[in-house]
């Protein structure tokens, strides 16, 4: 995982951030293809979706609340004791699937490794004193014994308590609106954004409250608060432009996925990698929605997914100009702030053995080559956008 999650150098509390952040996002990372398999099917197949079709939206509901939580709980195992820690940290997953009406991404990223330690510590004791013929059967019962046990901990434990933290995160949120604060709403829901509770607060607290405005006035500003897909494009451009080398062909993709396709889920990996971009997400988060208030905007419903095309479809006419002003705006200093604080890509080391000039040459070419793949891919299934790329590039993302 050292392609998405480079070591961090040094110590103190900014390390130590860096150090969480980067190990969050090496669970996630390596899951994108299932988020972007999950993102495609809900953008397309929903109702309000571009090919609308009941039975294959059946998948969305299964997809985001069991099989994500899962892959991340086992993600999170393995990179603690291998297979066997992948085993119990999924199984230990379902527990919390089943435990929480919330999808339960940052409860799977608990669970997961913590159960993966409780079975490297018991396979640290016993290692050595196991009589010959009776490994396979203590291996097995011990990772059952532990793994269910745990499942059964994060029905009563540790699914109660991120629904708790879910539903404090979104009576913060309410008492700001309550308040007219509404920009500094971000200052909360941005965070919770990247920790994939976007859906709690969106559809638990910020929908509702809208179908109230919007019944009442025929609008609401409510509804765009979380789901504006302007700060994560802003992001994204920021990470194609002077973000890690290795990662900037990738991200064509992501905005193709988050912006066309309202997958915000998508970019929050990118923000868990360098946990000080919240900052950038908050400034872009508060400036649309100001954008939002000064300029009357809103919203007949909630746009879902949270895509352009969406915005369009729910705003009301004569509203256009308004909302997209919002979107550019929130993009534009998500960008400005993100590239400030990535330092413009200085601080990237180029590629083992590469002058600076020869990468920048080669880093210029890969992103336009990886545009241009992406784009293929996306369109015609074909192969991956980093097939072929300079060596450069590749050699630093083998494993």
């Amino acid at each position: 995982m050292s392609t998405y999650t480079p070591q961090v150098q040094g110590g103190g509390f900014k390390a130590s951030v860096q150090r969480v952040g980067g190990y969050l996002a090496a669970m996630v990372m390596p899951n994108i293809g299932a988020f972007i398999a999950w993102g495609l099917i809900t953008a397309l197949f929903i109702p309000t979706g571009w090919l609308p079709n009941e039975k294959l939206a059946g998948l969305v509901g299964p997809m985001i609340s069991v099989l994500l939580p899962v892959l991340i709980g086992y993600t999170g195992g393995r990179l603690v004791h291998g297979q066997r820690g992948a085993v119990v940290g999924a199984v230990a997953t379902m527990g919390l699937v089943i435990g929480a009406d919330v999808p339960m991404f940052l409860g799977a990223m608990l669970i997961g490794p913590l159960t993966a330690y409780l079975l490297k510590l018991f396979d640290g004791l016993v290692e050595n004193r196991i009589r010959p013929g009776f490994e396979m059967l203590v291996d097995n019962f011990s990772a059952g014994i532990i793994g269910g046990a745990m499942a059964i901990g994060g029905v009563y434990g540790i699914g109660p308590v991120v629904e708790w933290l879910t539903k404090r995160a979104g009576s913060g949120v309410d008492w700001l609106v309550d308040k007219d604060l509404l920009p500094l709403t971000s200052v909360l829901v941005e965070p919770a954004k990247v920790l994939f509770l976007n859906n709690a607060i969106n559809h638990g607290v910020l929908g509702p409250l809208g179908v109230a405005e919007a019944a009442d006035k025929g609008k609401s500003i409510l509804f765009m608060i979380e789901s504006n897909p302007g700060p994560g494009l802003g992001l994204l451009l920021a990470f194609m432009l002077f973000g890690p080398r290795a990662l900037r062909p990738s991200v064509p993709a992501a905005i193709i996925v988050q912006f066309l396709g309202g997958i915000h889920e998508i970019y929050f990996p990118y923000v868990l990698m360098k946990p000080k971009l919240i900052l950038a997400m908050i400034a872009g988060g508060a400036a649309g929605v100001g954008t939002f208030m000064v300029t009357g905007a809103g919203l007949v419903a909630t746009p879902a997914p949270g895509s352009i095309f969406a915005y369009m479809a729910v705003t009301p006419k004569g509203g256009y100009v308004a909302v997209l002003l919002g979107i550019v705006i929130s993009a534009a200093v998500t960008f400005a702030v993100a590239s400030v604080l990535m330092g413009f890509g200085r601080g990237e080391p180029p590629a083992d053995g590469v002058d600076d000039d020869t990468a920048a040459a080669a880093d210029a070419a890969v992103v336009e080559e990886g545009t241009a793949r992406t784009t293929d891919a996306v369109s015609t299934g074909g192969p991956s956008p980093t097939d072929g790329l300079p060596r450069t590039t590749t050699a630093r993302q083998e494993v």
